[in-house]
């Protein structure tokens, strides 16, 4: 009974166990790596993926996917950028209505996924090459800058002792994991993901939880884009690029099932830490940007390859 016992919460809790462990060889391999302004530095870098994280987990939930994340970012960064230099905007209203443009952009692509069943791997690449092409021609190919002082608080500044984009990390994920547990809409995602037509059949509402689970994606990434181009003090057209990948494999390593119907936001978090640890400790040690590549393409396909064994197993 009680190796049964402690084989569950090694289950539940593996991620952070792996946590632990990198964290173990890294301060045993770099020095550096345990200094409270190297922890900050990590927590400040994977501020914009765990925001991220919490909206993208959503469709992935209902066994969907969201590959427009990274170009939000990118077109947030260029259209509030935009506002600001090119037409003076305040930076309220700037952020205001960038954020209600990337809720409009989630909606689209949860109304035609929802109403026209196109597959959500489609649609969001092509709202991805939409959003990439249509950066490029509003900046030109060239960064915006120019910005007021005072719009590097949001990703620059701190409240007391804690920057100001972890908080907001931080809020997001306590939204994600009150949406999930504590709301009906929380618990129609995993009905969803688990078996649509059963859903369908019980009176759930799937129009409805497919528009909401992209919508809020594409709210989350604009939160991710405005503290992306605060912290960085210019708009570039390919602020986002390429993601959407650390986004997915974050979320995947945290037990989200592909396949939908399964995770929890907990262990998103661990797989939000495990991906800001790994680069923070490879970039310590010196290893190369394409080595780095290569790492985050095994730790994708190994968590991806557990994800499916487990659904073997459950099936046969």
């Amino acid at each position: 009974m009680k190796v049964a016992k402690l084989q569950k919460y090694i289950r539940l809790y593996a991620m952070f166990i792996v946590l632990l462990i990198l964290v173990a060889v890294f301060s045993i391999m770099t020095p550096a790596f345990l200094k409270s302004s190297n922890i900050s530095s990590v927590l400040r870098q994977i501020s914009m993926l765990g925001i991220t994280a919490v909206g993208m987990m959503l469709p992935i939930l209902l066994g969907g996917i969201d590959l427009s994340v990274g170009a939000i970012i990118t077109f947030v960064n260029i259209i509030c950028a935009y506002m600001m230099v090119n037409k003076g905007w305040n930076a309220v209203a700037a952020v205001a209505a960038t954020l209600a443009i990337s809720v409009l952009i989630g909606m689209i692509d949860g109304i035609i996924i929802a109403k026209v069943n196109i597959p959500p791997l489609i649609m969001t690449f092509a709202m991805q090459m939409i959003l990439e092409g249509s950066s490029y021609v509003l900046s030109n190919g060239l960064p915006i800058y120019g910005f007021p002082e005072k719009f590097a608080v949001i990703g620059q500044g701190y409240i007391a002792f804690a920057p100001i984009p972890v908080i907001i990390m931080i809020l997001c994920f306590l939204f994600g994991a009150f949406v999930l547990n504590k709301t009906y809409f929380g618990r129609f995602f995993y009905a969803v993901g688990g078996n649509e037509e059963a859903s369908k059949l019980s009176g759930i509402n799937v129009f409805s939880v497919k528009t909401l689970a992209y919508t809020l994606s594409g709210l989350f990434a604009g939160i991710a884009g405005i503290v992306m181009l605060s912290r960085t003090n210019s708009g570039t057209p390919n602020a986002g690029k390429g993601f959407e990948m650390d986004v997915l494999t974050a979320i995947v390593l945290g037990g989200v099932s592909i396949n939908g119907g399964r995770g929890r936001i907990h262990n998103v978090i661990a797989g939000v830490l495990i991906i800001g640890v790994l680069q923070n400790g490879l970039i310590l040690m010196n290893v190369g940007t394409y080595v780095q590549y290569i790492v985050k393409g095994v730790v994708l396909a190994a968590a991806v390859g557990y994800d499916c064994l487990q659904n073997l197993k459950k099936t046969n």
